[in-house]
């Protein structure tokens, strides 16, 4: 019934074009060199069956989601197997001392910053698939060389080129999503993406166990942080090529034929955001400057920053905390951080599989994750250390609620911004926010408060704090009501507005000025 409904919207879309200009408003269709491909896309809505649209939403989900799941898994793990390697003697072996551990994440972050910009402009130059596959051929062989680290200013130069090379892989997964899902299927999709974080740290997890259970069996051999690097960084290599034949918008990929690929657009034109049908490449300086100005830019901006700064430090001091409870090195990846996976997982999937059967929920569980990510928190920080290691593992394992906020900030990037230069910018500012709160993160736990770590605890569970303060002033219930208001004083309907709003987004109209675009919750 749902797949009808959607279908009767998509039918509507399809209708003649006409203009519909009255007193200079943004409701007008923009025409333009590629007038005829935007008119083709919307018409060719109505052309499919919905068991065309299931069969080609099944070959998309085949070829995507497995080569997203494990690409984006081990960028994840190659990103903090730092923290895996600490308890597995890098810092001993490389002499660092003090911060300079806590250093190694936060160089990451700021090169990870300082080139985001540049990769989403490069983004919008070349094949999105092929762009990736590049920079994680390189970044793995970055990985691997950390194997051969003498010293901290070595770790230091191959850190900054990993978060260097890694910047381009999560803005290139938003994009390839919005290129391929309506935004009803956004957040699963993201989702499903989204738990190989923790699912290919499971993975990693009990490799890393026997990697050090064979080394503590045969001392004097390979120091187990430096065969860490050597399958982390082995992996990455054959996930580029991975990356390569597979990944990137409908005109991109090899595994469609026209008629798929014509299909493909047409599926996601209700989405009002542009279709890749026209291969946009050219960089709009208007729209660079709406997305700077934009309230809903900076809304994302700082929520991403106060959730990415506990993260920050999750992932780099989070094997130390589970050691601070009592667990041994080993213990700790299978009695720590494989609970702690696949708590995040079940979690994932259930805001998921909620969000895909009952649009407009991702709000919703924003907040309800926060709460027992603030309390775990506090609660292992301010509660007198009372040797009861069931307790601290329970309160630290629900601090994992607070992860998925992060990546559903993220799904909204190709639900609710339209304009192909605007999502890049925004993406962007977003990775930007994610990269500062990140580096931030891995400074607030400082060598001189282990093994506790109290001060940095507290900073992050009062951050959770913020971001839920942050979440009420969410503005687009109100922005929807205003739009619907002034679209019905004009005498537009509900389904002449959606076909009219298609056509402006396939003219590359920014979510901002067309007023027929309807934000997402």
């Amino acid at each position: 019934m749902k797949e009808s409904k959607e279908l009767d919207v998509i039918a509507a879309l399809a209708r003649p074009v006409e203009d519909d200009v009255e007193n200079g408003e943004s409701n007008s269709i923009h025409k333009g060199s590629n007038e005829e491909i935007a008119a083709d896309t919307v018409a060719a809505a109505s052309e499919y069956s919905p068991e065309q649209y299931r069969k080609l939403l099944w070959k998309i989900d085949l070829y995507l989601l497995p080569v997203m799941w494990i690409c984006y898994g081990t960028q994840q793990a190659d990103k903090t197997g730092i923290s895996t390697q600490a308890i597995f003697g890098i810092s001993k072996d490389t002499h660092l001392v003090g911060q300079q551990f806590s250093w190694l994440t936060t160089i990451f972050y700021l090169s990870y910053m300082v080139c985001e910009a540049p990769a989403n402009y490069l983004m919008q130059k070349f094949p999105l698939g092929k762009f990736l596959s590049v920079c994680m051929f390189f970044w793995g062989i970055i990985v691997l060389c950390i194997a051969f680290g003498k010293n901290w200013t070595d770790l230091m130069i191959l850190r900054a080129l990993q978060g260097a090379l890694e910047c381009t892989i999560s803005p290139t997964f938003m994009l390839i999503t919005g290129s391929w899902y309506t935004s009803r299927e956004h957040t699963f999709r993201a989702v499903i993406w989204g738990t190989s974080n923790a699912g290919m740290n499971i993975i990693s997890g009990l490799i890393n166990y026997g990697i050090g259970t064979h080394a503590q069996k045969h001392p004097g051999g390979l120091a187990p942080w430096k065969g860490i690097s050597f399958f982390l960084g082995s992996l990455t290599i054959v996930d580029s090529i991975l990356v390569f034949l597979t990944l990137g918008t409908p005109s991109e990929v090899r595994w469609l034929n026209t008629d798929e690929k014509r299909a493909a657009a047409a599926r996601i034109v209700s989405n009002q955001t542009g279709t890749d049908r026209q291969k946009k490449t050219q960089w709009k300086w208007d729209q660079v400057c709406q997305s700077s100005l934009d309230p809903q830019t900076w809304f994302f901006f700082f929520v991403q920053i106060v959730n990415a700064l506990p993260n920050g430090g999750k992932t780099t001091f989070g094997k130390l905390i589970w050691v601070s409870f009592g667990f041994t090195s080993l213990e700790t990846l299978v009695k720590g951080t494989v609970p702690e996976y696949l708590f995040s997982i079940v979690w994932f999937l259930i805001a998921g599989i909620a969000t895909l059967k009952k649009p407009n929920l991702r709000f919703y569980f924003m907040f309800a994750s926060l709460i027992p990510a603030f309390t775990g928190m506090m609660a292992i920080a301010l509660l007198p250390n009372t040797g009861n290691l069931w307790l601290r593992w329970f309160l630290y394992q629900i601090t994992t609620f607070g992860t998925l906020p992060g990546l559903l900030i993220w799904t909204f990037l190709p639900s609710n911004v339209a304009g192909r230069t605007k999502k890049s910018v925004t993406s962007a500012l977003l990775f930007i926010a994610y990269c500062v709160g990140n580096a931030i993160g891995a400074q607030v736990f400082q060598a001189k408060d282990a093994p506790r770590y109290i001060p940095g605890l507290t900073v992050c569970g009062v951050m959770y704090g913020v971001e839920f303060t942050l979440m009420v002033c969410w503005r687009n219930v109100w922005q929807n009501k205003r739009r619907a208001k002034r679209i019905a004083e004009m005498g537009i309907n509900p389904e002449e507005s959606a076909r009219i709003g298609a056509m402006n987004a396939e003219a590359d109209m920014t979510d901002f000025d067309n007023i027929h675009f309807k934000y997402q919750i």
